[in-house]
């Protein structure tokens, strides 16, 4: 397989500074594009301004189009800070001219899938749930999580000195894998806490369900690529693919990206095995030429990533001085979008890459 990458210089000037001006600006692009198909999904709430908010869907070429590749961005609301800038880059390529779709191909660009979380710069919705683990059946048992159980108090302390000495003791005893996935994996019980999956459908699940429908997307052939932030290595744009090793849709990503693509289920990724993935929604609509990949780009480590999240699910457990959150909402964007030119550069230079060995395969 051949691609082509656009020759077309990087702007770090396209990461937004806020959910409004993001959506503003992807908004303006959608009218120098033909063929396009706009949704807006009115989501609960506000954002810190007052404004309303949105996950926008934006359909781009022929409708009967046989195959379709998906950018999904702000699955993790703040997480849609770089996501924008990605989106955006592209639809600008595509208004001038620098990309163009394959024959017979769409693109399905959908901007915002937790507003609420993205406006106030917080990783969850308002009912502090984490869409990437909110697809289960919540007719069955939830998923249980021991380990978090048993950890749920010091993700609470007081003390980080004392928090971090409870989660290095559960390491020593468990293991690395363990501890990650007994913060991270999921949780169905604790709407304080973090990574917790719900106990009914949220805004995003809702709108990903319907635009399953609107497009006919079970009778498509889909290359899914969404965009996130937070985990692995600094500015790197891991493929992370959550089908079963053996599968046609972990065959199709190797093709597509090559042997960058990392599994969890094979311990070759820098993300754990996790319950209520929103990449399971997808796999049940798709077929053996399809696939669902998430592009993750790390920024700073685990750890750091375990305390910024903790700190901010402290800060809204409770009633707490609005300036502390928003003193703390700086923090949480320096971690999931740095603002280090370089780390921006490199974000917008694999995410072109990644999405031209799309368009290609």
């Amino acid at each position: 397989m051949s691609y082509r990458l656009p020759l077309v210089p990087l702007s770090t000037e396209i990461f937004p500074q806020s959910y409004a001006a993001a959506r503003a600006r992807w908004l303006a692009l959608l009218s120098g594009l033909p063929d396009v198909g706009h949704r807006a999904f009115p989501c609960a709430g506000a954002g810190p301004e007052g404004e309303p908010l949105f996950t926008d869907g934006v359909w781009i070429g022929p409708q009967e189009a046989d195959r379709v590749i998906v950018l999904l961005g702000g699955t993790h609301g703040i997480e849609g800070y770089a996501g924008s800038a990605i989106q955006i880059d592209h639809l600008q390529m595509l208004a001038a001219g620098d990309i163009a779709l394959p024959a017979r191909t769409a693109l399905l660009v959908v901007h915002a899938l937790t507003p609420w979380g993205y406006a106030w710069r917080r990783r969850c919705d308002a009912d502090g749930i984490d869409l990437n683990r909110n697809f289960v059946d919540f007719s069955e048992p939830l998923p249980e999580n021991d380990g978090y159980r048993e950890l749920r108090e010091a993700f609470f302390l007081d003390d980080p000195e004392q928090r971090r000495e409870w989660l290095a003791d559960f390491e020593r005893r468990h293991g690395r894998i363990a501890l990650e996935k007994a913060v991270s994996a999921g949780q169905y019980h604790d709407p304080k806490g973090p990574f917790y999956g719900g106990a009914k459908p949220s805004h995003g699940r809702q709108v990903i369900e319907r635009l399953f429908e609107v497009h006919s997307l079970p009778e498509r052939d889909l290359s899914v690529i969404d965009l996130h932030t937070g985990l692995g290595a600094y500015g790197y744009g891991e493929i992370i693919c959550d089908h079963e090793p053996d599968s046609a849709g972990t065959a199709e990503a190797v093709r597509l990206y090559g042997d960058s693509v990392t599994l969890p289920l094979l311990g070759t990724s820098s993300s754990v095995p996790k319950s209520g993935l929103l990449d399971y929604a997808w796999h049940k609509i798709m077929n053996a030429r399809s696939c669902y990949v998430t592009l993750e780009f790390g920024s700073y480590s685990t750890d750091r990533l375990f305390e910024v999240l903790l700190r901010d699910h402290q800060l809204w457990a409770e009633p707490a001085p609005i300036e502390l959150r928003r003193r703390h909402s700086a923090v949480m964007l320096q971690h999931f979008c740095p603002a280090d030119r370089a780390w921006r550069e490199m974000v917008l230079f694999r995410a072109r890459q990644v999405i031209a060995q799309a368009f290609a395969g």
